[in-house]
C-alpha cells in the first residue's frame, strides 16, 4: 500500500536535515566574509577545501535525481549494466587525478574556457563557453530540476510546480554563499545521501525477500541478503555488465564499447573537462586535489548499491505483481523512472523522511554545483572579457549571484517540457554526448600535442554538434556511445591534419610544457589507486 505523502516523523527528520545543512552553510558563510568580494574564494573556495570535502563535494554534485531517479529507472529496465557509468567513473577519476590535475594546477587554470584561452585563443574559448552555458542550463540544470521535482511530487504529494520551486529556492540559498559553502555543506549532503540511499536499498531487498522468499515480515540483514540472492535468481538477465547484440538494451550500452570505446569519452569529458566537476579541485594543491579524487573514486564504487539495486528490486517486484498501476503513465505505458519514488513511498514513517532528505540532498547539491559553474563561466569568461573588462571583484561576485538566480529561473521554466521522457538518465547522457567528443578532443590534444593549433581546435568545437546530428539521423541504429567514439576519432584526425598543414604549428608558443615529473605519485595515492583497479577488475569479472 503506497502513501504518497509525508507524515509527522518524516517532517521531523527532514526538518532536522534542513536545519543542519542551512545552519552549517550559514556558519561557513559567516566564518570568512572574504567570500563576499573575492572571486577566487566565491567561485573556487581557493585553499579552503580539504581532500574529504573535495571528494564529498564531487559525489554530492554528481549524484542527483539523475542517478537516484534516472539511473534507478535504467536499473529497472536494463539491470546492473547501467552501473558501468559509476564504476568506470572510479577508474576515470584516477586518470584525471594523475594526468589532468597537474596540468591544470601548474598553469593556474580556474575555468575550462580559461584553459582554452591560454592554450588556443579567444575564439575557441568563447565558442566553448557558450556551448557549456547552453548545455548546463538547458540540459543539465533543467533535467536535474525536472527529475527532482518529479520525485519529490511522487513522495510528498505536493504538486509538481511547488516541488520544483522549493528545490530551486533551496539550491539558490546554498549557491549564493559561494563554492566554500557548497563544498562544506556537500559533506553533510553526502552523509544523508549515503545513509538514506542505503536505507532505501535495505527496504527494497527486504521487500523482495518478504514477497518472494521465506522470510517473515520483519526487516533484517538476513532478509536483505536473501533478497539480494532472489534478485539474481528471479532476474539473472539483469546482472550482466556487458551486453551482446541480441540484448534489447544493446543500443544504450553497446557491449565491449563500455570498457574500451566511447564510454571513456563520456567519462573523461565529464570528470576531466567539465567546469561543474573540476571546479572542486582547482582551488587546492595537487596532493589535496588528488586525494579528494581518490576518495570520490571509492565512493563511486558504492553508488550502484544505492541507485541501481533498488531499480532491479522494483523490476522483480513489478514482474511478480506489485505496484502494477503505479509504474504506468497516463497512457498505460511503463515508466522506469517511477521505480525509485514508488519504493520510497513504501518506507515506514521516519525512514521515509530520511530517504526523502537523502534525495533532496542529492538534488540540491547538484543544482547548487551546476548553478555555481554556470555563474563562474559566465562571469569570468563572458562578463569580464566582453561586457565589463574593468569589473571589480565586487562586481563579479554580484553578477555571479544574479546569474545563479537567472539560470535557476530559466531551468524552472523549461523543466515541465521534459515530461515526455522515458529514461531521464539516458536523455542526459545522449544529449551531453553531442558536444562531449569535440570537447574531449580539444582538451586531450591541447594537453599532449604541442602542435595542435587554435584553428584546429575551433574546427573541432564547431563540428562536434553537426557531426553528431549527422550520425544520429544518417545511422539511427548506431548506439550513441559508439557514435561519440566515431565523432571523436574524426575530429582528432581533422585536428591533426589542420595542425600539420599550418607551418606555424612547428613552433607553437602556446603548446604546454609537459614532463614526466608532473605525474609522479605519492605512495598513499598509488596504493589507493591499485585497490580501486583491483575491485573494478573483480566486479567486471564476476558480472561480465
Amino acid at each position: 500500500m503506497q502513501n504518497s505523502s509525508l507524515f509527522a516523523w518524516d517532517y521531523v527528520v527532514f526538518f532536522i536535515y534542513f536545519i543542519i545543512v542551512a545552519g552549517y552553510g550559514y556558519y561557513i558563510y559567516n566564518r570568512k566574509k572574504k567570500a563576499l568580494t573575492d572571486t577566487k574564494d566565491f567561485f573556487l573556495a581557493e585553499g579552503s577545501l580539504t581532500w574529504w570535502a573535495i571528494g564529498a563535494s564531487l559525489i554530492a554534485s554528481n549524484i542527483s535525481a539523475e542517478q537516484f531517479i534516472g539511473m534507478s529507472g535504467s536499473g529497472f529496465k536494463m539491470g546492473l549494466a547501467i552501473s558501468t557509468y559509476e564504476w568506470m567513473a572510479a577508474a576515470t577519476l584516477l586518470v584525471v587525478a594523475i594526468f589532468f590535475l597537474p596540468i591544470y594546477l601548474k598553469n593556474k587554470i580556474y575555468t575550462m574556457p580559461q584553459f582554452l584561452l591560454q592554450r588556443y585563443d579567444n575564439r575557441v574559448s568563447t565558442v566553448m563557453a557558450i556551448f557549456w552555458l547552453l548545455l548546463y542550463v538547458f540540459v543539465n540544470l533543467t533535467s536535474i530540476l525536472y527529475l527532482g521535482a518529479l520525485a519529490v511530487q511522487t513522495i510528498s504529494g505536493y504538486d509538481f510546480v511547488t516541488c520544483m520551486i522549493g528545490l530551486a529556492v533551496f539550491a539558490i540559498l546554498i549557491t549564493l554563499g559561494g563554492m566554500k559553502v557548497i563544498g562544506f555543506t556537500d559533506v553533510i549532503q553526502v552523509f544523508f545521501l549515503v545513509l538514506g540511499g542505503l536505507a532505501t536499498t535495505y527496504l527494497a531487498l527486504n521487500l523482495v525477500s518478504q514477497n518472494l522468499g521465506d522470510a517473515g515480515t520483519s526487516y533484517s540483514v538476513t532478509g536483505m541478503m536473501d533478497g539480494l540472492g532472489l534478485l539474481r535468481q528471479k532476474a539473472p538477465e539483469h546482472f550482466h555488465m556487458i551486453f551482446d547484440k541480441s540484448n534489447p538494451n544493446y543500443a544504450e550500452l553497446p557491449g565491449i564499447a563500455v570498457l574500451i570505446g566511447g564510454m571513456w569519452i563520456v567519462n573523461l569529458n565529464y570528470w576531466g573537462c567539465n567546469q561543474y566537476i573540476t571546479q572542486r579541485a582547482l582551488g587546492a594543491d595537487l596532493k589535496t586535489a588528488r586525494n579528494g579524487l581518490l576518495f570520490a573514486g571509492f565512493l563511486k564504487l558504492l553508488m550502484p548499491v544505492i541507485v541501481v539495486l533498488p531499480g532491479i528490486a522494483a523490476y522483480v517486484l513489478y514482474k511478480n505483481g506489485m505496484f502494477q498501476q503505479e509504474m504506468l503513465d497516463a497512457n498505460g505505458v511503463v515508466k522506469p523512472d517511477h521505480a525509485y519514488p514508488i519504493l520510497l513511498n513504501l518506507l515506514p514513517e521516519g525512514l521515509k523522511g530520511l530517504s526523502f532528505a537523502a534525495l533532496t540532498a542529492a538534488i540540491v547539491a547538484s543544482l547548487a554545483g551546476k548553478a555555481n559553474s554556470i555563474a563562474t563561466i559566465f562571469t569570468l569568461d563572458i562578463y569580464k572579457h566582453f561586457i565589463k573588462k574593468d569589473a571589480t571583484e565586487q562586481d563579479q561576485v554580484k553578477v555571479g549571484r544574479i546569474v545563479i538566480i537567472v539560470a535557476c529561473v530559466i531551468a524552472a521554466c523549461v523543466a515541465p517540457a521534459l515530461k515526455s521522457l522515458d529514461q531521464g538518465f539516458q536523455f542526459i547522457q545522449e544529449y551531453t554526448g553531442f558536444i562531449s567528443p569535440g570537447v574531449f578532443a580539444i582538451f586531450i590534444m591541447g594537453f599532449f600535442w604541442k602542435r595542435t593549433t587554435a584553428n584546429a581546435a575551433l574546427i573541432g568545437a564547431i563540428l562536434a554538434i553537426p557531426l553528431s546530428v549527422l550520425f544520429k539521423f544518417a545511422m539511427p541504429s548506431l548506439p550513441f556511445i559508439n557514435r561519440m567514439g566515431w565523432v571523436f576519432v574524426i575530429i582528432v584526425a581533422l585536428m591533426i591534419v589542420i595542425s600539420l598543414l599550418d607551418p606555424k604549428s612547428k613552433n607553437n608558443e602556446k603548446g604546454l610544457e609537459v614532463d614526466a615529473s608532473m605525474f609522479k605519485l605519492n605512495t598513499g595515492f598509488a596504493v589507493g589507486a591499485i585497490i580501486i583497479c583491483g575491485i573494478l577488475a573483480a566486479l567486471y569479472t564476476i558480472f561480465w
